[in-house]
């Protein structure tokens, strides 16, 4: 009996180690490019602490961003989906909070969530459906955008002003929320997204490199953030170290969209372009207890940082709305095989950006809030999260792609009747040199009609149809 009863006991155990979930950290630069980093070869630019975690982890060196630009991307990671659908054409717009999220799904799998840094896909303010706090998020630290040296931040609820590197005090906040709940019993699940290396560049890492400093010239300021990220990412490994939890915890490193400098992008194009310079971008995983070092070349975006950390958490993904992201899991533990892999689209250009200054609209509301007054900006509290008009069927505007490896596939509609199609082999022109539409009519053909089927089902969801729980869009 007693046998019986220890074996049980060791079958419980065993359960529970297997169930055990890993802490996830997600930290997000904001503009820089795949070449910007020691690992990918910059000539100057030196990352030790990037380094040393590509050493360490998986690197994915055909990852890309969802979106050129920074609050698309960002509502691709929170949803899976391509930012359209979740109505986030193009930069300023905010994600609808009918959109299932990263930080509602883990939660519900027994997280403890918090995000620091810059936000850029809603509010920031408490009463706002669209602030961190209405989509998941326990604990907040945030910009509207980006933001530099002693910004002005919404802390839960409560706006800010704090002294220092907006980079380091995101990091500051992200591991004094790891240290406040390492012990509490639950997992963790911190987004980290820097505002840096946007402009105006002009925070400054503790070790100036001032030969980097020469050789960087007019970028000097842009390189000189990247040196401070990699500062903080090196704080960030160290205190995992030292809090005892670095085999527990997956890392996951990324960038919103291209670089600054086309020079040193990793392709044709930088930030704000559909080619592979404006999206491709440098990409770690560390989760020592599950992942291997080594390199995965298979092609994903950010959509698909919401599927395969919804599966490694064990959450339930809602059924009913389409996922343009793709659980990446089995690659990532070491089958790097491209074959199998599905198609990745992009699309920009459809919608403007508005802009968004962050610190002069926090102070504002900082100065309301003492006073006891209402919101100043009552428009910033839910924009257009509500509307859904019809969206052209005929004139798909804007710059779209169909990357499906090694065919890359773009479709650019300037005007309505003005469509410009070219096709790329990325395996042997990754640059993006040499136009082959003329040469593979029947393979533009195929390829642009699977993109433009994909284009009306983005147009579908924008529209709402993915939210069967609006009565005003029955029978549409």
């Amino acid at each position: 009996m007693m046998k019986f009863l220890f074996a049980i006991a060791l079958l419980s155990f065993a359960v529970r180690v297997e169930a055990k979930k890993p802490n996830i950290i997600l930290v997000m630069a904001d503009d820089q490019g795949y070449g910007d980093v020691g690992y990918n070869g910059h000539p100057f630019l030196e990352t030790p602490h990037l380094d040393a975690m590509a050493k360490a982890g998986v690197v994915m060196d055909r990852f890309y961003a969802a979106a050129p630009v920074c609050s698309p991307t960002r509502a691709s990671v929170m949803t899976g989906r391509h930012p359209m659908r979740t109505n986030v054409p193009n930069h300023g717009h905010y994600m609808r909070p009918n959109e299932n999220t990263l930080a509602e799904g883990l939660e519900s799998a027994g997280y403890v969530t918090g995000h620091f840094g810059k936000w850029h896909i809603g509010s920031v303010q408490a009463e706002s459906l669209t602030s961190p706090g209405k989509v998941g998020f326990d604990e907040w630290l945030a910009g509207l955008n980006f933001f530099d040296n002693d910004p002005y931040l919404c802390h839960n609820g409560k706006y800010v002003r704090l002294r220092g590197k907006g980079t380091v005090l995101t990091m500051d906040a992200t591991i004094d929320f790891l240290k406040k709940h390492k012990d509490g019993g639950k997992p963790m699940f911190a987004v980290a997204w820097f505002p840096s290396p946007h402009d105006p560049h002009v925070e400054l890492p503790e070790a100036m490199d001032e030969n980097l400093y020469k050789k960087a010239g007019k970028d000097r300021g842009y390189y000189l953030e990247i040196a401070l990220i990699d500062e903080q990412m090196g704080r960030l490994r160290k205190s995992l170290r030292d809090m005892k939890i670095e085999k527990d915890t997956l890392l996951w490193y990324c960038s919103d969209n291209g670089g600054l400098v086309e020079k040193y992008s990793g392709g044709r194009g930088k930030k704000g372009s559909i080619y592979e310079g404006g999206l491709r971008v440098p990409s770690i995983i560390e989760w020592p207890e599950k992942f291997e070092p080594g390199e995965c070349m298979v092609p994903m975006t950010t959509s698909s940082i919401y599927p395969t950390l919804m599966n490694i958490a064990g959450a339930k993904i809602p059924d009913g709305r389409p996922l343009d992201g793709r659980d990446q899991f089995k690659y990532l533990v070491g089958q790097t095989k491209s074959t199998g892999i599905v198609p990745l689209g992009f699309w920009h250009g459809y919608m403007k950006g508005e802009v968004t200054f962050s610190d002069k609209i926090i102070k504002t509301l900082r100065e309301a809030q003492k006073k006891g007054e209402p919101s100043p900006f009552p428009r910033r509290v839910s924009k257009n999260i509500t509307d859904f008009p019809k969206r052209h069927r005929f004139v798909l505007k804007g710059h779209a792609a169909w990357n499906d490896w090694p065919w890359k596939l773009h479709r650019i509609q300037k005007k309505q009747d003005e469509v410009v199609i070219e096709l790329y082999n990325l395996d042997n022109d990754p640059m993006e040199k040499v136009n082959l539409a003329e040469k593979e009519p029947e393979r533009v053909m195929k390829m642009q009609a699977k993109l433009e089927r994909w284009q009306n089902s983005v147009l579908d969801s924008w529209e709402g149809k993915d939210y069967p729980e609006l009565p005003e869009l029955k029978g549409r």
